[in-house]
């Protein structure tokens, strides 16, 4: 009787990058022209790549950051607009992919399910489910990137409004935007008042006969121009590369100085914002009811506005703003705290995003499984106890890619120290076990806060710091050592498989090197 042949080995690569949107795309041009000899794959769970910007459909979507520093540092944003429409973004994504070779690293329908990591071996074993045909495969890899961002991209967060099912109209989050949605002529209530809403209302309003913003509380809104004025002349004087890095510390300046305005001097820049505000919007208009939030400028983001196109259609009448609870749905529209009734033909719950860190894969380390909040950040890229795994989480201050970027580099310059080493595994532990924690992100937006519990922490010292500054970040990823006495070097099979497994957390391993 013949013998059974034995099953075909997993694929083995060295880095396996999960999302292809603006992070992963980022680390595979990072990984593709720092490490050219490394093999990747870029595992991507949906039909197409870009991320946020090919799944939200939502009418108006734009960035609410200038593309200048939102865009990559290695490739300059060429458009004359800077705060740009998702398929502008979507277009320059897809064109970086192409320009680096990266298409053909990208795995589409490939979802990854679980990461179990074995210290005897020194590799990760990625089990994979394909999201068109429901057949799993099994992948192996040295490192694993996790380029996914936090939110939770198959759901929004819908909280329950009594009486939903009695409204004769249709309902909408922006996250599930139906394409065959006619909204000519009818009216609408925009329910949330963060980025999505402030994109939606005067977008909306361009067609339909009315839009309601109704909001329980009210965001700090700035208008902003569309066309960087300053950034379009270097670029025609200086060529688009000069030019465009010019923009780009220009912007990254301007972005510190208000976010550092705002954290030292709340009050002031309160009366600033509403000094603004006030000369946008109508005489008499009750600003302080609908644009004066209780907490301080950037306790939670501030909401860009490009040529101030929701005031602009809140001074055309095409637009109002109703800042009050709603209490319930009714037959035809919603009933608020107030016993005020407003009239719909469609309400679009923009009520925020739900967290799901890593996409929400189980990891687990020599058999234990990681809970994220029994880890701590290191540098903000890895996390305590969990070898040879790296995250990209981008700024909330601030342009997202800005860290992303300088993540990539210091995670490629750590993989070329061990290779030149002969190191297989990197671990890091905090010297401290005991070290106090808090929340990984300082932010009181509330999808952080609704998911707080759910995220690692970080520590009260470098390199356990969650950093939301630059500059700072520019010294410690990109000026300085990628050795640290608090990251652990070892080799496969060095460390016992049970002290490995027993250090997921904030604990403390003996690594060896």
């Amino acid at each position: 009787m013949p013998a059974a042949s034995a099953a075909p080995a997993a694929e083995h690569l060295d880095v396996l990058i999960i999302g292809a949107g603006i992070s992963g795309i980022g680390a595979g041009r990072y990984l593709s022209a720092e490490l050219p000899s490394k093999s990747f794959a870029i595992l991507e769970g949906r039909a197409a790549s870009g991320g946020t910007w090919d799944l939200f459909r939502y009418p108006g979507i734009r960035s609410d950051s200038d593309l200048h520093t939102f865009g990559y540092e290695f490739k300059p944003w060429r458009d004359e607009e800077s705060i740009a429409s998702a398929p502008r973004i979507l277009a320059y994504l897809r064109e970086t992919a192409t320009e680096n070779g990266l298409d053909r690293h990208i795995r589409y329908h490939h979802e990854v399910r679980s990461a179990s990591w074995s210290t005897e071996r020194a590799r990760w074993t990625v089990r994979v489910e394909r999201t068109d045909t429901g057949e799993r495969t099994t992948l192996t890899c040295a490192w694993l990137f996790c380029a996914s961002g936090y939110y939770r991209y198959d759901r929004g967060f819908a909280p329950e409004f009594k009486g939903r099912e009695r409204f004769r109209g249709t309902v909408v989050h922006p996250q599930h935007w139906p394409e065959d949605l006619d909204y000519a002529g009818r009216r609408v209530v925009v329910i949330g008042s963060g980025a999505t809403a402030v994109t939606l209302v005067p977008s909306m309003a361009e067609t339909a006969a009315q839009v309601t913003m109704v909001q329980r509380t009210p965001s700090y809104i700035l208008p902003v121009p569309k066309k960087d004025v300053i950034a379009n002349a270097l670029k025609k004087y200086l060529g688009p590369r000069r030019g465009y890095a010019l923009t780009r510390r220009k912007n990254i300046a301007q972005q510190r100085l208000v976010w550092s305005f705002c954290q030292k001097h709340p009050k002031a820049a309160r009366r600033l914002i509403r000094w603004v505000n006030a000369r946008q919007l109508p005489d008499g208009y009750p600003v302080d009811e609908h644009f004066n939030p209780p907490y301080d400028p950037w306790d939670q983001r501030l909401c860009a506005v490009p040529d101030g196109d929701l005031f602009r259609a809140i001074r055309a009448g095409s637009a109002s703003v109703v800042t009050d609870r709603v209490t319930s749905f009714t037959e035809n529209g919603l009933l608020l705290a107030s016993g005020r009734e407003l009239d719909a033909d469609v309400v679009v719950t923009a009520t925020g995003l739900n967290v799901r860190a890593f996409g929400g894969v189980r990891v687990t380390v020599d058999g234990e499984e990681v809970r994220l909040p029994d880890t701590v950040a290191y540098k903000g890229m890895m996390l305590s106890g969990v070898p040879n795994l790296a995250f990209a989480i981008g700024y909330t201050n601030s342009s997202w890619t800005l860290k992303v970027g300088l993540l990539c580099e210091h995670f490629c310059r750590l993989l070329a120290h061990m290779d030149r080493l002969g190191h297989d595994i990197c671990r890091p532990e905090p010297a401290d076990p005991a070290m106090p924690t808090r929340p990984f992100l300082d932010f009181a937006a509330g999808y952080i806060q609704r998911a707080v519990d759910q995220l690692p922490r970080q520590g009260d010292r470098s390199p356990w710091l969650t950093s939301m500054d630059y500059h700072s970040d520019v010294k410690l990823l990109r000026a300085q050592s990628v050795v640290d006495p608090e990251l652990r070097f070892g080799r496969a099979g060095a460390c016992r498989a049970g002290a490995a497994g027993a250090a997921v957390g904030a604990g403390g391993v003996q690594g060896a090197s």
